[in-house]
């Protein structure tokens, strides 16, 4: 029996032999560019790589079909974007974004007229007034309106929450994504502390009915199980909860809201972070009409229809692993009045004027049967 040191020798050998047919290979890619620059033919032909992966998946022994046909996919992707780099071709949407970071604004504005959902008090607020250091708002009942504002031109830019760390992302915000035209400009995280709060006098013992949002609800529902007899109202928005109470004839009444809302409205803190994670944040993003990538902007949001097909989704991810591409978010939500479809949204971690993010953008479109791009954007933390 062979020592295990020879063992690895040899496999050393067989990978210097594997790694000099790959540079061969390449080259013989670079032909085939050259080739496809003088006649015109495009660079990706799905049917010769299906018909490669498969043939590849025949040579071998059946429990190794599945990684020949891995390293077949990655041998033609390699191809593929080495032929896209010898003939400077590129698709629509990195044309699109060469030009948003070549006429980018020398920074992000400090005032402008932004529109958020609920009232006055509302983390979306504070989440403003961390974006912007003066910000005329304008306040609408619900997301669909904030998006509505920001598509039409009313406000220039919209700030909507879209994750929180404890309770995951904000589903409805992903759903009105697929349905509005916009691009994400910024991001922040907010702290988010919930408070109990009641009309002046009121104790907790008092206390027989709370106001909030769903999203505090489901963060605070320790604390609202140690209340008796209560009952838990949903509102459009924490700060409209405090609003609720304060106008209410009841002194029973209560909100979950921010320490803010209760100056805002008159109301006295029972009790203070009730919360059942103290590390509780929430992510807000920025959106606005038009693409504009301001300086620093090294975060990106995507959007992505599949194929229904194996491998489909290992395709997508395999392009962010050859390029070294932080992939920081995935998120997928059905698609309306489309029988299991989904669209998938991935947050990715890469300067948006690199090389690597613009072979990705000139990439994506051959593997997915819908691309959209939603912006890049650096995030305030």
């Amino acid at each position: 029996m062979l020592e295990l040191s020879d063992l690895r020798h040899r496999i050393d050998q067989i990978d210097s032999q594997i790694f000099d047919l790959f540079q061969e290979r390449m080259q013989c890619a670079a032909d085939v560019a050259e080739y496809k620059r003088g006649t015109g033919k495009p660079v990706y032909d799905a049917a010769r790589e299906r018909a490669n992966i498969a043939k590849a998946s025949s040579e071998v022994s059946p429990e190794l079909s599945s990684y020949a046909a891995v390293i077949e996919s990655v041998l033609m992707e390699a191809s593929r974007e080495a032929q896209y780099r010898r003939l400077g071709r590129q698709s629509d949407v990195a044309t699109i974004i060469d030009a948003a970071v070549c006429s980018a604004p020398d920074a992000f504005p400090p005032q402008a007229f932004v529109a958020c959902q609920g009232v006055e008090g509302a983390y979306s607020q504070l989440a403003t007034d961390r974006l912007f250091r003066r910000a005329n708002i304008a306040y609408f009942e619900t997301w669909d309106g904030v998006f509505n504002a920001v598509e039409r031109g009313v406000c220039r830019f919209g700030v909507l929450p879209i994750e929180n760390s404890t309770a995951g992302s904000v589903n409805r915000v992903y759903d009105l994504m697929m349905q509005h035209d916009f691009h994400i400009v910024r991001t922040c995280r907010l702290k988010i502390d919930h408070n109990l709060l009641v009309k002046p006098g009121t104790q907790k013992s008092d206390v027989h009915i709370v106001y909030s949002h769903q999203q505090a609800i489901n963060q605070c529902s320790n604390f609202l199980a140690t209340i008796p007899n209560l009952r838990v109202h949903v509102t459009e928005n924490t700060a409209i909860a405090a609003q609720m109470v304060a106008d209410s004839d009841r002194s029973d009444v209560a909100a979950l809201a921010s320490a803010s809302a209760a100056e805002l409205y008159g109301l006295e803190v029972a009790q203070r972070n009730v919360q059942d994670q103290q590390n509780n944040y929430t992510r807000f993003a920025c959106i606005a009409k038009d693409l504009t990538i301001y300086p620093g902007a090294d975060r990106s949001t995507l959007m992505v229809v599949l194929k229904h097909e194996p491998g489909s989704l290992y395709r997508v991810l395999a392009r962010f692993a050859a390029l070294d591409i932080n992939l920081v978010k995935l998120e997928s939500r059905p698609i309306p009045d489309r029988e299991f479809d989904f669209m998938f949204y991935f947050d990715v971690e890469c300067p948006a004027a690199s090389p690597e993010f613009k072979t990705l953008m000139n990439s994506l479109t051959d593997v997915c049967e819908e691309f959209r791009y939603l912006g890049s954007y650096s995030e305030v933390i």
